[in-house]
């Protein structure tokens, strides 16, 4: 139909409709939002703009501005096409450097979509207050698209729902305020391609007062003691906290529930009224008393009816709780194992399913399925935070969870979850601590156990009791995106490390465990998932994370099953299953799901190494097992899962083991196990006495106290591979060019599962870069990123290159990353080191290959991904510590050599594991007669078990060896050299020191 039709309609329409033009009448003009001539152009934010977005290259959907004789308004359309498999739309942000838009005098938002009669819904999405468009809140709704051609979509702000499934910046305040609005977005239809157009988006309608002012309660729940009195708070509040134009009236009674009114509570009833001209923020207060009686009991409830006059209501009926009380499992002065038994006699199969059940803090909103689903557990994953990002609002964010747990029969407290793998990395302030792979170079078990300590107290001080942490992977190739979680190639050195799981959770009989300063840890990922085949993956573009680990059980145990046997010793609260799939060779399965493996998880971790703790899948770990949903969650759970990370299906997964067990493919018995292990842990940390955050340590959060762990952790973590006529450590009274990358980026240097998932570049989070930690220690110090200052009359200078950041599989080698330095970087090392005496640092979660350059370069150092405190690598450079970390991982000469790792038969690196030249002293002199001599003593100290003065040994006859070495490495060396530095971890000094005779004879 040409434009001048649908006018010729529209006017025939309202000569028919008189009554409906009179009420419009009433209504102000509309104001336009989109009109979609061009005055809002393709761009993405901070701009003014529309962009588009989907999960991944193929969702975003083609955009265009389409000229059509049909346009409802104007001449031109948004026009696109789509073929969605993931998600994927468009959205319409405005400019964050300007104000929000005010749209709340209006009713709705309104506009013309061209329908294709498909059936499918569509989404329309609103930007509400927050920080920007891409910082605020989602609200959203649909509409159908069960028409052809042009139709006016109009929806009343009133229809639109607080998104649940996600939000960008955890949600604010659960208010569509519309005072500060920042755009919308459109999510298509998946599944099937399809077209849309488009046009004349804008505000309609006069928004009344039942629309701007709102009736709140203080809180959902609200708990009391048996014969207390429970005090609900009412709250009138208006958009732009306006005085009320009209009366407001709350009806209120209390009825239904499972509290008796005749026994436990004394109903109540009556109105309470705010007047015109009433504040924004005026509050009243309705008290419910309780009853006392002598019965033992479970939690009760008594919902408290609100009736709204003039306001829109409450979202939810808030319920008055009388706690739970008299019973055993609530006596702390019982043994665990007896309140677990207690509690679990009592719980009904939903109860215990939702114990095994974890969502995503996202996915419940303000948290009603908490209670709904009896839920065990919530988490953050990376990136999931509550906004502001604050200690406060975590603890906050997290106690409004909690006391959803409290509306439930038993008050069964939730355990919530984060991965804080290098510090409480989530938290923006937070003190971020090299990742594992940089703690590996340190060799330093005591430090370790401290870093894991910072970790654990700034965690519990935001009411965060359970750390996805320690990965106890063993990297066994560096093309591997997860490779900086991992410790090292060496399943000694990450034995040696695990000392950090007494860090996390204290004590190893877990007595510890309800401090306030410390966490439940995880040791994961079970099993394998470091030595997975490049090439084996099949999960989206990734290479090798996720794949196939194909191994002899002779090799699985001595490589990757041994640092599990020194976690359970030390007493680990939860493990967790890795997503690769493990190949036995000789097993006759073909490779299998560790999540489904139950030989592994019963057999070999829960009955062969006596792990009584409790087993949590990955995020959607379960959903990789082959069949359909039920089978993956009868799978899993018999194969030895207690609880699943189902992070936005915890319905599904809640409901469908619950029919897996009365159909009887769940054995009882099984669900009773798993559920016991969740509560003893949840009894352990103090939960059921404390489920609230104890804050009292917050103040330690970033404090000056743990950035000095850090700092001593980032300084101990640095790896000098080269250091020609001692460059190093530098002098501060030389002048010094500083260029590259990565040395003013906060981002950069703290890596991945930095307050987002991935990571980014940038500003990111407090902290001290190396740049700036040099510039305290230079005056004299010049810094140009690109190398392109002049680079005359300096003594020195120091190239910053290296990684930027990403994590798990996104980070694999051929799914957009190499380990190449980019040609930015290289180019920054090649002007630089041309020009003078150089010092090029690479900062990245995994060797990256320097090639030819090594001859141009006067000194290198391996800084790996140091985290916040940058100033522990100029603490290095300057000699205020020595340098004395090693290589955790082999350095490979070229990317043909991976995988390459200590022990191989054939093994040429460029520089060898446990490769690192030390500023510390003078290197002992004598050659071989020192190495006999060194070879004698070592055998004494290891008969003696005298470990400290063996490793002394060791390293002395390390740094004879390094000192030959250095200038030229070659297999024969780097073959005995790396051996020695795994002897020595395993407490055969004797034998270490000879194989670093050998490496000096080949020297």
């Amino acid at each position: 139909m040409r434009r001048t039709a649908l006018l010729v309609s529209a006017a025939l329409l309202t000569s028919l409709l008189p009554m409906a033009v009179a009420r419009a009448a009433d209504d102000p003009p509309p104001i336009p939002v989109d009109r979609f001539e061009g005055e809002v152009p393709f761009a993405s934010p901070p701009e003014n703009g529309i962009f588009t977005w989907g999960g991944d290259n193929d969702d975003p959907p083609a955009l265009q501005l389409t000229a059509r004789p049909d346009a409802p308004e104007g001449d031109k359309v948004l026009a696109g096409t789509y073929d969605i498999s993931g998600y994927g739309g468009f959205t319409h942000d405005f400019a964050f450097a300007e104000p929000a838009h005010d749209w709340s005098a209006r009713k709705g938002v309104r506009f013309w979509w061209d329908g294709q009669n498909n059936g499918r819904k569509v989404a329309f999405e609103l930007k509400d207050g927050g920080a920007d468009g891409e910082a605020s809140e989602l609200w959203t709704t649909s509409f159908t698209d069960d028409f052809t051609g042009w139709k006016r979509i109009e929806i009343p702000f009133t229809d639109f729902a607080y998104r649940t499934d996600y939000q960008p910046v955890g949600g604010i305040d659960h208010v569509l305020g519309l005072t500060e609005t920042w755009g919308y977005a459109v999510t298509l239809p998946v599944g099937a391609p399809g077209r849309f157009a488009m046009d004349g988006v804008e505000l309609y309608g006069r928004a009344d007062q039942s629309l701007r002012a709102t009736v709140t309660t203080d809180s959902a729940v609200h708990p009391v003691g048996e014969g207390g009195t429970a005090s609900v708070e009412v709250t009138v509040a208006t958009t732009g906290s306006a005085p009320l134009d009209e009366p407001v009236t709350v009806a209120y009674e209390t009825a239904g529930g499972t509290a008796d009114p005749a026994k436990d509570y004394t109903p109540v009833s009556g109105t309470l009224t705010f007047p015109a001209g009433t504040a924004s923020g005026a509050t009243r207060t309705i008290q419910v008393p309780t009853l006392k009686d002598k019965a033992a009991e479970s939690a009760e409830t008594i919902p408290l009816k609100l009736t709204v006059t003039g306001a829109k209501a409450p979202t939810e009926t808030p319920q008055v709780v009388i706690d739970a009380h008299g019973l055993p499992y609530l006596n702390s002065r019982l043994p665990v194992h007896r309140r677990v038994a207690d509690l679990l006699s009592r719980m009904s199969l939903a109860e215990k399913a939702g114990q095994m059940t974890q969502a995503e803090r996202g996915a419940v909103g303000a948290g009603a399925d908490v209670t709904a689903h009896d839920l065990g557990s919530l988490l953050s994953g990376g990136g999931s935070t509550p906004t502001p990002n604050t200690p406060e609002a975590w603890a906050k964010m997290i106690d409004s969870f909690q006391l959803r747990a409290r509306a439930t029969r038993f008050q069964i407290p939730l355990i919530y979850g984060v991965d804080a793998v290098h510090g409480h990395n989530n938290l923006v302030g937070a003190t971020v601590l090299p990742h594992n792979i940089g703690l590996g170079a340190t060799r330093d078990p005591r430090l370790v156990q401290e870093t894991g300590a910072v970790t654990a107290a700034e965690v519990r001080a935001t009411g965060v009791p359970w750390d996805f942490a320690p990965c106890l992977c063993v990297t066994r190739d560096e093309r591997w995106g997860r490779s900086y979680e991992s410790f090292g190639e060496d399943p000694a050195l990450v034995e040696s490390m695990e000392t950090i799981i007494q860090g996390l959770q204290g004590a190893r009989n877990g007595k510890d465990l309800d401090r306030s300063d410390k966490v439940l840890a995880t040791a994961k990922h079970f099993v394998g998932d470091g030595g997975t085949a490049y090439g084996s993956s099949t999960t989206g573009t990734y290479t090798i994370d996720q794949g196939v680990t194909t191994v002899t059980r002779q090799q699985l145990e001595a490589v990757h099953l041994s640092p599990y046997k020194e976690a359970v010793k030390r007493g680990v609260g939860t493990v967790m299953p890795s997503y690769s799939s493990l190949d036995l060779i000789g097993d006759g399965r073909g490779p299998v799901k560790m999540h489904a493996r139950a030989d592994m998880i019963n057999g070999v971790l829960k009955d062969g190494l006596g792990f009584d703790g409790f087993v949590i899948s990955d995020w959607n770990g379960i959903d990789q097992i082959p069949g359909d949903y039920a089978s993956d969650v009868r799978t899993s759970v018999n194969a030895g899962v207690d609880m699943v990370m189902a992070p936005y299906a915890y319905q599904d997964f809640h409901n469908t083991l619950i029919a897996e067990v009365r159909a009887g493919r769940v054995g009882e018995r099984r669900v009773d196990d798993a559920v016991s292990r969740i509560l003893t842990q949840k009894f352990r940390l103090g939960l059921f006495e404390q489920p609230y955050a104890d804050t009292s340590g917050a103040s330690r959060i970033g404090s000056a106290g743990h950035r000095a762990v850090a700092r001593e952790a980032v300084a101990e973590s640095q790896v000098l591979l080269k250091n020609s006529g001692g460059l190093l450590p530098l002098k501060k009274s030389q002048k010094v060019y500083v260029a590259g990358s990565d040395a003013d980026d906060i981002g950069n240097q703290s890596g991945g599962w930095t307050v987002t998932w991935q990571g980014s570049s940038g500003d990111i989070t407090p902290g001290t870069t190396v740049l700036e930690a040099m510039r305290e220690n230079s005056p004299a110090l010049t810094y140009s990123k690109d190398a392109s200052a002049p680079l005359s009359g300096y003594d020195v200078g120091v190239v910053v290159v290296g990684e930027t950041p990403y994590a798990e599989g996104v980070g694999d080698v051929g799914n957009g990353h190499d380990l190449e330095l980019s040609a930015a970087d290289r180019a920054a090392v090649d002007k630089v080191c041309a020009a003078m005496k150089c010092v090029v640092l690479i900062v990245s979660g995994r060797p990256q290959l320097v090639g030819d350059r090594l001859g141009a370069i006067d000194a290198l150092v391996a800084s790996w991904l140091p985290g916040t405190e940058g100033d522990g690598v100029a603490d290095v450079l300057y000699g205020r510590r020595p340098f004395t970390g090693q290589l955790p991982v082999t350095w490979p000469r070229s990317e043909a050599q991976l995988p390459i790792n200590v022990g191989d038969p054939t093994y040429d690196p460029q520089f060898p594991y446990g490769w690192g030249l030390t500023t510390l002293t003078e290197v002992p002199r004598g050659g071989e007669t020192a190495l006999k001599a060194l070879g004698v003593a070592a055998r004494a100290a290891e008969r003696a078990g005298a470990d400290g003065t063996g490793r002394a040994l060791v390293t002395r006859a390390r740094l004879i060896v390094q000192q030959k070495a250095a200038q030229r490495m070659t297999a024969a060396i780097a073959g005995p050299f790396a051996d020695a530095d795994h002897l020595l971890l395993t407490g055969r000094y004797a034998e270490a020191v000879a194989k670093l005779t050998q490496a000096y004879r080949a020297a």
